[in-house]
């Protein structure tokens, strides 16, 4: 009886798992002609393989119980080989440690199938990771995809009884099929505690270009903050030198606790498109939302467009989660017919996606109002509009 219940209980599991793999996904309705959303998630914590979860032996797992509990999979990097789409989610287990897996879709939308294992990433020698997560990919012009992620270490110098400070870092890994990585020595920096760091796709003058978020503190940001941007010569001794932030947190915007850069640029005949992330503190806590800017061609450093405030923020739906009303990106890709997926996590717990081109995001970037950073200034912005559309309405 036991054990006709046991296969009746997996074979349920197993087919509500198949059925959610293939479930096909559809636009909503809704659009600012900006981008298009879409109703499902493209991963879930569900998404992760049965057997990554059950013990599918019955005389070891007699009751068909979960041994290995998932909580979320969120906060992917994204690319495009051989036409397929490939995300590197940030899985985190029930036991609160997150791990990096490969999910890949026939067409970026539906259908992603997480790969038979996750990925095993180096340690680096005497000093392990103790959490990892958030990894940005690249493909260089050197010919390797980089990943690079977030590490997060106990705090040695925490007082005893203190067992929650921590040190964070950019750890380093390249690979050229996502199978076998490569582990690279953790990022050198002097300008503090280092996360959402992203690599540049092109050499800048020979050298490597990085993308930096530093930090006093594992939370508390201090006198850091902002994306600042360093060279390294040697991305086989990754020391980051001439670090200088080069768009900063700003007071009452979206980005007025803490900003960083979301993936790599994708490179436009305008300039180079920026997606990031920015932190505003409220009644209900901490508020993320994405924001967008554009950088000079020939000087990645230089911002020549930068619209008002955010240019995607969570729906109610995307509000809730492990850590509520949060939106964060880490990863788009760019397509042959300029299509651009945007992959972005909501309240650290899921990942969806969100369909734009290189010409609507171009046009959105360059024509939107800047910030004036008062409201007398927005609202003088709205009038000029109205202005502008007397005898169109």
């Amino acid at each position: 009886m036991e054990l006709n219940m046991r296969i009746k209980t997996l074979d349920n599991i197993i087919k509500r798992h198949a059925k959610l793999i293939s479930r096909k996904n559809k636009t909503v309705s809704k659009t600012n002609g900006i981008y298009q959303r879409y109703k499902n998630p493209v991963l879930t914590a569900d998404h992760t393989p049965i057997h990554w979860r059950y013990d599918l032996n019955s005389e070891t797992n007699p009751f068909g119980q979960e041994r290995i509990g998932i909580n979320a999979a969120f906060n992917s990097g994204a690319i495009k080989i051989d036409g397929k789409f490939l995300l590197c989610a940030r899985v985190e287990g029930n036991d609160r440690k997150s791990f990096f897996a490969i999910a890949e879709s026939p067409n970026g939308i539906d259908n992603f199938k997480f790969w038979d294992k996750p990925c095993v990433i180096p340690q680096i020698k005497g000093n392990p990771d103790t959490n990892v997560y958030d990894m940005r990919l690249t493909k260089h012009e050197d010919g390797w995809i980089y990943g690079i992620f977030c590490t997060e270490r106990k705090d040695p110098n925490a007082p005893d009884g203190d067992t929650s400070s921590a040190i964070a870092n950019a750890g380093i890994v390249r690979t050229k099929d996502l199978l076998t990585w490569e582990r690279l020595p953790d990022l050198v920096s002097n300008t503090g505690q280092q996360r959402n760091v992203v690599l540049h796709p092109e050499f800048i003058n020979g050298q490597y270009g990085l993308y930096t978020r530093p930090q006093d503190g594992f939370i508390d940001i201090g006198s850091g903050g902002g994306i600042g941007f360093g060279y390294v010569k040697d991305i086989t001794n990754p020391i980051v030198t001439d670090e200088k932030i080069f768009t900063n947190k700003v007071y009452h915007t979206v980005y007025e606790l803490k900003n960083g850069q979301g993936p790599a640029p994708i490179k436009t005949s305008k300039g180079w498109l920026h997606l990031a992330h920015g932190v505003r503190n409220t009644a209900a806590g901490l508020r993320y939302t994405l924001y967008m800017f554009m950088t000079a061609l020939d000087n990645v450093t230089k911002v020549i467009h930068h619209p008002a405030g955010y240019f995607m923020a969570p729906n109610y739906k995307e509000t809730l989660g492990d850590v509520s009303n949060v939106l964060f990106t880490n990863g788009w890709i760019e397509n042959e017919d300029g299509s651009v997926y945007i992959y972005y996590a909501s309240s650290d717990t899921r990942m969806h996606v969100a369909v734009s081109s290189v010409e609507k995001l171009v046009d959105y970037v360059t024509n939107s109002p800047e910030d004036t950073f008062t409201s007398a200034g927005s609202v003088q912005t709205i009038l000029d509009l109205i202005e502008k559309n007397k005898g169109l309405y």
